[in-house]
């Protein structure tokens, strides 16, 4: 990840006279360029300060107090002693932990095995990335309801493959399961394993993209250097490879923490926190008891008490991103990640024993895997597509099936005959066709919102000279991680009281707290990136700094404006928890939600999910398609660079 420019800009020549003199007492004061800075940031400000800062701060407030009726009373910190004898929070606790914990080993795992391999490639390279970028790509929902599927212990084709196969019943005596076959989501003994499973398969092209990104930063003469002294290809890559990635391994695993820490929606939909409270994170325990029992205290109380770890990986994480050197972090303590590591270790064998056993089993065979096939690459990459694509390729399959071959499993793998009856019974039995409008709606509203504020904040950070730009620099990135788990009673409450739930503006309004942080923080690092002396020619020629911006540095900017419109695209698209809390009516349901709302009890419309999982994913696969050169640019120049 590359450090963000928060330094002095180069002066341009024709936009001041040199010299402290020439400066008014007030630009000596706020910063030559602070009246332009203001116009250029107040939008991101007002939009950051009301929608992130406010809310903060009014949770705070709101976690001191109990509702009593229709009033709500102090209690200074009741509620939060209370947590400490809840049951049901500790057990969130432990179970986000343990979520993140194994989910961050196996995505650093799988994720550098397939950026090693695709970094290999002289020859369809931007094919496989592309295809292994689908999983990170389709929403959130898809990717639930089509694992839900796959793991149905009597309709999943997961339990029939490893039945077939013979691998089913050696897990059973192994005893990797209790039984077989395995109830993979209504086990106890199986459920946050399965879950973790899951996060793992949708988390592994993000990290496999920044990494491969790093891997192109490393210089090609340190491998040769290497190859000449005689080191081995096991040497290379503890030597050259490992120390090349240290920072953006790093800072990638601290950034999935913090999602993966704060994730809702995936163990929502798979489990909904159960069977019993094995896969319920500490985020749905504050749901619960924010939203399900109106206890807003409570459940504030539930979020900000682990404020403390969030913020300490983002302090560690804003650190790393302002060190000069890669290595800077590590010379200080040079054990300290052994420590760390041991640490980490003890503590998820006393979490839950069965887990890590399990985990450690797995873990052997896949490195195993790795060594042995990694070799002959384009084998292993058929094992990693297969693994990646095998849902995705579910889903399509599953949508043209009739209901009867999809409640009999005939032609399970291949439908026979091929019908339109899903998409058709979608249409008519559900309003698809408004959640699909909706949709649409609110995440062009607010990538537009997010771009044009991003576009004007990430300059005035990258060029502009003004007193505070390095402090709003770090806020920005704060409340970049700051997940939605922290802000989502809060805006509840806000809306409220301004009578905007059950409406597509609470969206719009609120969707930017996630999309808009990011957006300003990767165009920062690339507008940086641009040659300062290009802009320095127009402002000469007689520009104004603002047609310098947008007749030179916006042209320019194209690669990284595209990535920041397909991220904050994406991401409004496959929102979740915001959707799922502010809206109830059905008029009003984005995609996701309204999914979730198909299933009715025990009845799951599998072929109904399939085909309104396949009409979801498509817009977005090939956005990403056709903009993955101008992701990755964007990415390599702005956000994720060696």
């Amino acid at each position: 990840m590359t450090s963000l420019r928060t330094g002095p800009v180069p002066v341009a020549k024709g936009t001041s006279p040199p010299g402290p003199g020439s400066l008014t007492p007030v630009q000596r004061r706020l910063g030559r360029d602070w009246r332009l800075a203001a116009v250029f940031l107040t939008p991101t400000a007002l939009l950051v300060g009301a929608l992130v800062l406010v809310p903060i701060v009014q949770s705070m407030f709101t976690s001191t107090t109990e509702r009593h009726g229709a009033e709500s009373v102090f209690v200074g910190l009741d509620n939060y002693t209370a947590l400490a004898g809840d049951q049901q929070f500790r057990t969130g606790v432990v179970n986000s932990f343990v979520f993140t914990a194994y989910a961050e080993v196996f995505k650093v795992v799988l994720g550098l095995a397939a950026a090693l391999l695709l970094h290999r490639l002289r020859r369809g390279r931007a094919l496989l990335t592309g295809l292994l970028l689908i999983p990170w790509v389709v929403p959130t929902v898809v990717t639930a309801f089509s694992w839900r599927s796959l793991l149905d212990p009597i309709f999943g084709s997961v339990n029939t493959l490893l039945t077939s196969s013979g691998i089913g019943p050696l897990l059973a005596n192994l005893q990797l399961v209790d039984s077989w076959p395995a109830g993979w989501l209504s086990d106890p003994e199986l459920a946050m394993p399965s879950v973790i499973l899951v996060n793992v398969w949708k988390g592994v092209p993000f990290f496999t993209v920044c990494f491969l990104a790093g891997l192109k930063a490393i210089p090609a003469e340190l491998y040769e250097a290497a190859t000449i002294d005689g080191a081995s290809t096991w040497q290379q890559f503890r030597f050259v490879t490992l120390p090349g990635l240290r920072h953006v391994i790093t800072v990638t695993v601290t950034l999935s923490s913090i999602w993966t820490f704060n994730n809702f929606d995936l163990i929502w939909l798979l489990t909904q926190g159960g069977p019993g409270d094995v896969t319920a994170p500490y985020v749905l325990v504050a749901y619960s008891k924010a939203i399900l029992q109106l206890q807003y205290g409570a459940g504030a109380a539930a979020t900000l008490v682990m404020l403390p770890i969030i913020a300490g990986l983002v302090f560690f994480l804003v650190r790393l991103l302002r060190e000069d050197g890669p290595a800077r972090p590590y010379r200080r303590i040079r054990g300290l990640p052994w420590v760390l590591t041991a640490v980490l270790t003890g503590l998820l064998f006393w979490a839950n024993p069965g887990i890590f056993w399990r985990a450690a089993v797995v873990l052997s065979v896949i490195l195993l895997l790795v060594v042995v096939i990694g070799r002959v690459t384009y084998l292993a990459l058929a094992g990693l597509l297969a693994f990646v694509l095998g849902p995705i390729y579910w889903i399509a399959v599953t949508a043209f099936k009739s209901e009867n071959q999809v409640v009999m499993r005939d032609s399970d793998l291949w439908p026979t005959p091929w019908t339109l009856e899903q998409f058709t019974g979608l249409f008519a039995n559900q309003p698809f066709g408004q959640w699909y409008l909706n949709t649409l709606m609110v995440s062009a509203a607010s990538t537009t919102v997010a771009l044009i504020c991003a576009a004007l904040g990430g300059y005035a950070l990258a060029r502009l000279r003004f007193r505070g730009a390095q402090g709003f620099t770090v806020t920005v990135l704060l409340t970049y991680v700051m997940p939605g788990a922290l802000l989502f009673i809060p805006l509840y409450q806000l809306l409220i009281q301004t009578r905007l739930t059950d409406s597509l503006w609470s969206l719009v309004l609120t969707y930017p707290t996630f999309t808009l942080p990011f957006a300003t923080w990767l165009l920062t690092g690339y507008f940086a990136s641009i040659p300062v002396d290009l802009e320095e020619a127009a402002l000469v020629d007689g520009s104004t700094r603002f047609q310098a911006f947008r007749r030179v540095v916006l042209p320019l900017a194209k690669p990284g404006l595209l990535a920041v419109a397909l991220f904050t695209l994406t991401n409004a698209w496959n929102e979740f928890l915001f959707a799922f809390v502010f809206i109830t009516k059905d008029e009003y349901k984005t995609l996701p939600v309204g999914m979730q709302s198909m299933i009715a009890g025990d009845v799951v419309p599998q072929g109904q999910l399939a085909a309104a999982s396949l009409l979801v994913s498509i817009p977005v696969v090939v956005m990403y398609a056709f903009g993955q050169r101008f992701l990755t640019e964007g990415l390599t120049a702005g956000a994720v660079k060696g």
